[in-house]
């Protein structure tokens, strides 16, 4: 069951995110499932439509616990293969559900006391008896009846999703079009229901792989392909960074600095969409993002423009589906899908982002050991080199996901830049460079007008910064290639360079640009115009800059939309001081 507000309508209560009244947007105020005791079931609604039994609160969401993730509570617990004939659920607080009653069963003390290498080693000797619950899952009297008694639900919300879709595209004709696959059970339910509302299977699926997928992902990237032979799917993936190098020189991501999507996700699928849709205004993506989800995605809108990619139409049929719904989409169907959510996993995407729960983390020492050693030597090298007095103590209770900018890391200087102003000339700052200059400063400065090398003094190294329709003089930059010295003089009181502290900031953010380069294509990710390409050569060893001056229109979202003109800014930036 859900509760929605209309704050629009004073406060007015329905059961759907858009109010029937006026027609914006509700706010989900409460979420309720029931469990059926009659039938051993959870259920949408308070009432079973099976048996017509009142049930009970038994959470806000729930999901199935498939006979992997049984197993492995079983041996926890010392209770091998007790509950192989029971209804197994997992609820809010990852509380586990055994024919409707709460199991005593402790997260944290799991997390903290149990000898993985013994579990592990007791699941592979089970493994063997376990089997034919696992290959007889769908014939699991529970699950039947689970699909039976919530007909009314699956109907409703399939009929509605695949209602809009049809409705999106309708609305976007003669829009290129693409399904964002992450190989995870909301992308799995989007990937179908918008082939079963168009009624094709040619639909083009991109698939981001970050290289920092779960085990079973790429597995089932596989089966999805083998299974729907006439569904391109595209791959998405930064080739020439490395995860594990990139944290040693800006550190691990944590949930407030998760550069990895910015560099292994959102930059590549840019990439792949431009090579994709050439040049295409409007593409419609239908992705599988929830409201439940997470507090963040409770903002959401449905059809969105200001997408993390630029051209992007993001659509969203399933946002206001719980989880509930999503295994009930699955479950009824008959849907193959990641095996991840077999062995307990209640999300797939990286395996070891910051935002991953302490289970999760648990869960991938127990089933991708090699993986999760070599990270946890990364977090530890990181520990000591920032000067953690216990480093062990400060990867084990999560310091590193907490953590804000690049203090202790030597790359962190250089995000800051030397100015002064220049006491003989006008208009003129001096830059110390933490870099020296060479050919990509100067691509750095073309949002802001034509760069000329012809009519500068080339004895003195100047290059000028002209306006594109008038030719007059913007700016002028001098300094010598291979030097760390750059004087910058503000030439034109026009535009952007009208105010001296504005102009400041604008050759500021680009001269900290210049020093931060990673290649981590968020510049390249935010350009409307796909004037900006960035190329690692060499895996790092350089980074080349380019931006086309006959696609780039001078809107300066580039050189503004991250704060201090760079997304490294943000990563690097240090408390003040140290």
């Amino acid at each position: 069951m859900l509760k929605y507000k209309c704050e629009n309508c004073n406060g007015i209560e329905c059961e759907t995110s858009i109010c029937p009244i006026c027609s914006n947007k509700t706010k989900l105020i409460e979420t309720k499932i029931f469990w059926c005791d009659n039938c051993n079931v959870p259920n949408f609604e308070e009432k079973c439509s099976c048996c017509g039994e009142k049930g009970h609160y038994i959470g806000t969401d729930i999901r199935p616990v498939f006979p992997e993730e049984r197993l492995m509570i079983e041996i926890i617990l010392k209770k091998e293969f007790e509950f192989c004939n029971s209804s197994v659920w997992n609820t809010t607080g990852n509380n586990y559900i055994v024919d409707g009653k709460k199991m005593k069963f402790s997260v944290k003390d799991t997390v903290n006391n149990i000898n993985v290498n013994e579990l592990r080693r007791k699941i592979t000797e089970l493994k063997k008896e376990n089997i034919k619950y696992e290959k007889n899952f769908y014939e699991n009297k529970y699950i039947k009846t689970f699909i039976q008694t919530n007909r009314d639900r699956l109907n409703e919300i399939t009929n509605e999703a695949i209602s809009y879709i049809q409705k999106s595209v309708k609305n976007n004709q003669n829009c290129d079009m693409f399904v964002s696959f992450s190989g995870g059970k909301d992308s799995t339910v989007t990937s179908d229901i918008t082939m079963r509302a168009l009624g094709r299977e040619d639909i083009i699926h991109i698939y981001g792989d970050t290289t920092l997928e779960y085990f079973t992902t790429k597995e089932y990237i596989k089966r999805f392909k083998e299974k729907h032979k006439m569904t391109p799917m595209l791959v998405a993936q930064n080739k020439e960074q490395d995860f594990n190098e990139l944290c040693k020189i800006i550190g691990p991501p944590s949930r407030m600095m998760r550069w990895c999507c910015t560099i292994f996700k959102t930059g590549a699928i840019t990439r792949k969409i431009e090579a994709t849709f050439k040049d295409s205004q409007n593409i419609l993506a239908f992705q599988g993002i929830r409201r439940s989800e997470s507090t963040a995605r409770s903002k959401y809108d449905r059809e969105s423009r200001e997408s993390k990619i630029a051209k992007q139409i993001a659509i969203a049929p399933i946002i206001d589906w719980l989880e509930f719904d999503v295994w009930l989409y699955i479950l009824s169907n008959n849907i193959d899908f990641n095996d991840a959510y077999r062995y307990g996993y209640s999300r797939v995407g990286c395996w070891c982002c910051p935002n991953n729960s302490s289970w999760s983390e648990f869960l991938s020492e127990l089933y991708m050991k090699d993986k999760y050693d070599k990270f946890h030597n990364v977090l530890l090298d990181f520990a000591k080199e920032i000067g953690k007095p216990d480093p062990i103590e400060y990867v084990k209770e999560g310091g590193w996901k907490a953590r804000q900018g690049g203090n202790g890391l030597d790359f962190s200087k250089n995000v800051i830049v030397e100015v002064k102003p220049c006491a003989l000339i006008e208009d003129t700052y001096n830059f110390d460079l933490n870099r020296p200059i060479d050919s990509n400063l100067y691509e750095l400065f073309k949002p802001f007008g034509q760069v000329n090398f012809s009519i500068g003094n080339k004895r003195l190294n100047e290059v000028y910064v002209l306006n594109k329709k008038t030719n007059v003089p913007l700016l002028k930059l001098t300094g010598k290639i291979g030097q760390n010295n750059l004087k910058v003089t503000i030439l034109g009181k026009e535009g952007p360079f009208k105010e001296n502290k504005k102009a400041e900031m604008l050759i500021r953010n680009q001269i900290t640009k210049f020093q931060t380069c990673i290649g981590c294509l968020a510049c390249e990710s935010q350009c409307k115009y796909n004037a900006i390409k960035i190329f690692n050569i060499g895996k790092r060893e350089y980074i080349d800059y380019k931006i086309d001056s006959s696609k780039c229109v001078g809107c300066l979202n580039c050189v503004t939309h991250f704060s201090g003109g760079c997304y490294m800014k943000k990563i690097l930036r240090t408390k003040k001081g140290e």
